[in-house]
């Protein structure tokens, strides 16, 4: 008994999505194995996931209001200190504000201020290196020329001139970070395309008549993503740190706003008299820059095959 093509078609379009799912599945697996190899990296992660569900629900967890003065309570120490309160486990700032509270609603922040700068980076640079690596020509020279330059000024200080050009805040000093942050997701992008470029699956796409978007966009920027998620992750952190040090140097977030750097600003005349106002911002500044760098680098072992313990 003969079974009918539309039987067969389907059967053969069922088998196919099962091996996709199986080959999605054993992918995610070696990426995983390789991933936990490095501790340094699993750490980072329990601790970046501990800070994104700190962020999430601070209303929940907060014991205070971040903005909420108590007059009573200025300068309070930390509760295992003598004069410490149970009310206020971290203490509280000059103005009577709970350090606690204010770090964990400033994850929020530092989250927020993370994603947007990576977005605008990544997506930017991206679309200028492929242009750059798949054009060549005086395209190229010109858009690598100009991304020497922005490269060749120290980044906190090209910052800080957008954001003195553009006016204090925390939506400027955002896209300032961002586009000092664009040169770096812009060369890798354009040695990724550079290197792609002529392999046969991109010569025989160009053949089958594949249009410039969908050999750039479709065919190329797939195998360009894991140098490009490694990046993203490094500068998460760097976008963290750098509005932070504008923050402090009062060019980032503004008062009240709990932000982490701004918190800092804020302490600097008590650093001597009120040590846990200015330790606890920078410990959490620290332990979260160096958890999403130590994700970076699980990431990069597990995504570049030349590092790939055997």
């Amino acid at each position: 008994m003969s079974t009918s093509p539309k039987a067969d078609t389907s059967a053969l379009a069922e088998t196919l999505e099962r091996e996709s799912r199986n080959a999605t599945r054993a992918m995610l697996a070696e990426f995983w194995y390789y991933f936990s190899q490095n501790r340094g990296a699993v750490i980072g992660l329990a601790v970046f996931l501990l800070l994104v569900f700190t962020a999430i629900f601070a209303p929940l967890v907060a014991p205070h209001a971040p903005d909420v003065q108590y007059r009573d309570s200025f300068l309070v120490p930390p509760v295992w200190q003598e004069g410490g309160k149970w009310a206020f486990l971290l203490g509280t700032d000059a103005v009577g504000r709970d350090i606690l509270s204010r770090l964990i609603y400033g994850a929020q922040y530092s989250l927020f201020i993370g994603c947007v700068v990576v977005v605008i980076a990544l997506v930017g640079g991206v679309v200028i290196g492929l242009v750059a690596g798949y054009m060549r020509g005086i395209v190229d020279t010109l858009i690598m020329r100009v991304m020497d330059i922005i490269l060749a000024f120290p980044s906190l200080l090209l910052a800080l001139v957008l954001v003195a050009i553009l006016g204090p805040g925390l939506m400027n000093a955002m896209i300032a970070i961002a586009i000092v942050l664009q040169p770096h997701f812009v060369r890798l992008t354009r040695a990724a395309v550079l290197a792609e470029r002529s392999r046969d699956y991109v010569v025989a796409a160009r053949v089958a008549g594949a249009g410039h978007f969908r050999l750039m966009f479709k065919t190329i920027l797939p195998n360009c993503l894991a140098p490009l998620i490694v990046q993203a992750t490094l500068s998460f952190s760097n976008a963290i740190l750098d509005a932070a040090a504008l923050g402090f140097l009062g060019m980032g977030a503004q008062p009240p706003t709990p932000e982490w750097g701004t918190m800092l600003a804020e302490a600097r005349e008590f650093i001597l008299r009120a040590w846990w106002v200015v330790t606890f911002p920078g410990l959490a500044i620290l332990i979260t820059v160096l958890a999403i760098n130590l994700v970076g680098d699980g990431l990069r072992d597990a995504l570049d095959p030349k590092l790939k313990r055997s």
